[in-house]
């Protein structure tokens, strides 16, 4: 038993996500992969395992620098809760077929910040032509640039590649410029615009490991030949904008964001001849619903876009 005495559990004190890291960390037994398939950190799911252990009053795995393995009673546990799991699971559906939304809507995520404008009117357009059709939209941050489209959570999503989704369609809806956020007392504040490399030696704020080859594409990985000082991690806009008006470091981002999260102690300057980034919409053909295809449909017959977009692109933007 864990801290000493038996623990009294009633079945509120534990969560459903808790119940999925377990599920997952029990499959992989391996905090890494698990971390990554769940898009969190792997000190965040360390944590959530050992809240949950403590609220069982049990261990449920063993641990050694080497390898994560399950106890007896872990072993004997999973399959109830991989079973019951996917009871929950079963009975949402069981829900959404009751209540006749099943085949009327689309699970759409969209990246935190990406094309905020163009969401909401991707929605109202949408839903005017296809009132029967209702789009259930997401709003995933740093540490899910594929806002849902990895794991399944979502069919379609409106983000900013790259992607690690080789997979899957890309469709560009628009094209921005980059932009150096920087604190207000930095030495470039003052200038219209500035070189990319003559930032590459400054700390950077990044996102989460989990976000993987976009957390690297956002560092300006490809122009860098050493690894870059990394003065703080935030999955938000908010938290990256708090940390670069304390003066901890920079971050390279784009000019809408500019626009969106303009913040006391920090500036916006211009990045001068970088390749634009992307805004669009994702999804796997394979798992593409009936709804959601008339959704890509629509965006590709009806959407107005700014000359040059609204085209697909090369697999290296994925």
């Amino acid at each position: 038993m864990i801290g000493g005495g038996p623990t009294r559990l009633r079945s509120p004190d534990i969560t459903l996500r808790q119940l999925r890291y377990f599920a997952v960390l029990g499959a992989e037994l391996n905090y890494h992969r698990a971390a990554e398939r769940l898009f969190i950190t792997q000190p965040a799911l360390s944590t959530a395992i050992k809240q949950l252990e403590h609220l069982v009053g049990v261990a449920l795995f063993t641990r050694s620098t080497r390898e994560v393995t399950l106890t007896d009673v872990g072993a004997s546990w999973l399959p109830r809760v991989q079973e019951a799991l996917a009871g929950v699971d079963g009975a949402i559906g069981d829900l959404s077929a009751l209540t006749g939304r099943t085949g009327n809507r689309i699970r759409l995520g969209y990246f935190l910040g990406t094309g905020a404008d163009l969401l909401y009117r991707l929605v109202r357009h949408f839903e005017a032509a296809h009132p029967e059709i209702t789009i259930e939209a997401t709003e995933f941050d740093f540490s899910d640039p594929t806002a849902g489209l990895a794991d399944g959570t979502t069919e379609i999503a409106l983000t900013r590649p790259p992607l690690d989704l080789p997979e899957h369609r890309i469709f560009v809806l628009d094209t921005e410029d980059w932009v150096a956020c920087l604190p207000r007392d930095h030495r470039y504040a003052g200038r219209d615009e500035v070189e990319i490399t003559d930032l590459l030696d400054d700390p950077i704020v990044c996102a989460p490991a989990s976000a993987g080859g976009w957390r690297d594409y956002w560092m300006a990985m490809e122009l860098r030949d050493r690894p870059p000082t990394v003065a703080a991690v935030a999955a938000t806009y908010e938290a990256e904008t708090t940390a670069i008006a304390r003066g901890l470091g920079i971050s390279f981002t784009t000019e809408a964001i500019a626009r969106l999260y303009d913040r006391p102690g920090i500036v916006y300057v211009p990045i001068r001849g970088h390749a634009p980034s992307y805004i669009a919409l994702a999804w796997h053909p394979a798992s593409l619903s009936p709804q959601g295809r008339t959704l890509i449909r629509h965006v590709e017959a009806q959407w107005n876009f700014p000359e040059g977009h609204g085209e697909e692109r090369p697999a290296d933007l994925r």
